[in-house]
């Protein structure tokens, strides 16, 4: 078409440009949807390239609670020959805009081949393009359908039509071959006006996915120097506004520091007071406190006793003897294990004999201050 209409343009794809794939999958979670069609197509060796666009479309037809019928349609690049000189603004295909009613075969000569389409209970299962270009169909073109009637069995389908149509306006067309093969009486009928698919797929190739961002990001530069423009003389407008109060805000702010200065220092006074407190006040600094939690780690009747305990906020010295080693791992282990001193990190000197029993020496440190 030399000159495109005004108006939207919608580009159905032929047949001979997709491979259709029909697959149950043992789930309703429409998430899955994509990765399981994906997956399955991989297995057969198809795989689209990444970089031509979004060539892959998932159309669920039937969704049950544990399982779900699915047609995946996998388009073949497109050549810029194949798209129109404007960008669509949708991209589809052909099958999709002829809908039918029940299980239905549908034939028509597409780009001057035979192409065909299986209907499951109004939904299309399947759709392929032939190399067949006879007036009618001949037994290549019935053989090609009865094969793909069999695989699709074979994946727990059962496409087996109970009706036939065959869109062709040539007066020498004959099906009675369809008929006597498939025991149909075909319906021999000009092919219709397409409609609109509903939804809409989400087929975009590279080449009219490149010219969108393109002239979004044009879109975007222009609105950009717009509000970067507004923004520029509404700045300029305001300093304009601000300037002529700007003495009159200076002495209004020098007068209130000048208010709230003896306050300011009172506080920053008593801050440093209080801090100078901490030692007194903070729990994990007081080293009465810190020696109540090590006194509750000394296990019960263990005649252990600390005869020296050298305690800061960040250091612990422990010295003293028990009767028993036994007792001494014991309280190693208490300490330890106490959520109270959990800050520090303790580290136990090999014990000393000694003639009451054994000599000990604890530290623990800690990197934070607590």
């Amino acid at each position: 078409i030399s000159k495109l209409p005004p108006g939207d343009i919608l580009l159905l794809f032929p047949v001979k440009a997709l491979t259709a794939l029909p697959l149950q999958v043992p789930t309703a979670d429409p998430s899955l949807f994509p990765d399981l069609a994906a997956s399955h197509a991989e297995r057969l060796g198809l795989r689209p390239d990444p970089l031509a666009g979004q060539l892959t479309d998932v159309f669920p037809l039937f969704v049950n609670s544990d399982s779900s019928t699915l047609l995946t349609v996998i388009l073949r690049p497109p050549q810029s020959a194949d798209l129109p000189t404007r960008s669509p603004k949708a991209f589809d295909i052909s099958p999709r805009a002829y809908p039918v009613d029940g299980t239905t075969l549908t034939l028509w000569r597409e780009l001057g081949h035979w192409v065909f389409t299986l209907h499951l209970s109004g939904k299309l299962l399947y759709c392929q393009a032939t190399s067949i270009s006879t007036p009618s169909p001949d037994t290549s073109l019935l053989r090609e359908i009865r094969i793909a009637i069999a695989q699709l069995t074979l994946q727990g389908l059962h496409p087996t039509p109970t009706h036939a149509i065959i869109w062709s306006s040539d007066p020498d067309a004959d099906p009675s071959l369809l008929a006597q093969q498939f025991s149909l009486q075909p319906t021999l009928l000009p092919r219709p006006a397409p409609t609109l698919p509903t939804p809409l797929s989400r087929l975009l190739p590279a080449d009219v996915r490149a010219a969108r961002a393109h002239a979004s990001r044009r879109q975007t530069i222009t609105l950009t120097i717009a509000a970067l423009t507004i923004a520029y003389l509404g700045t300029i407008a305001y300093l304009a506004y601000q300037l002529w109060e700007t003495h009159s805000t200076t002495r209004q702010l020098a007068a209130r520091i000048e208010q709230v200065s003896p306050q300011a220092k009172a506080y920053a006074l008593h801050i440093a007071k209080w801090d100078e407190l901490a030692p007194a006040i903070d729990l994990n600094q007081n080293t009465v406190d810190i020696l109540s939690r090590i006194a509750r780690s000394i296990p019960q009747t263990s005649g252990l006793r600390l005869k020296i305990a050298d305690i800061s906020a960040t250091n612990i010295s422990l010295t003293g003897e028990a009767p028993q080693v036994q007792a001494i791992n014991q309280f190693s282990q208490n300490l330890t294990a106490n959520n109270d001193l959990a800050t520090y990190t303790w580290q136990l000197q090999e014990p000393r004999q000694s003639a009451r029993g054994w000599e000990f020496t604890f530290t623990g440190s800690t990197l934070t201050p607590p």
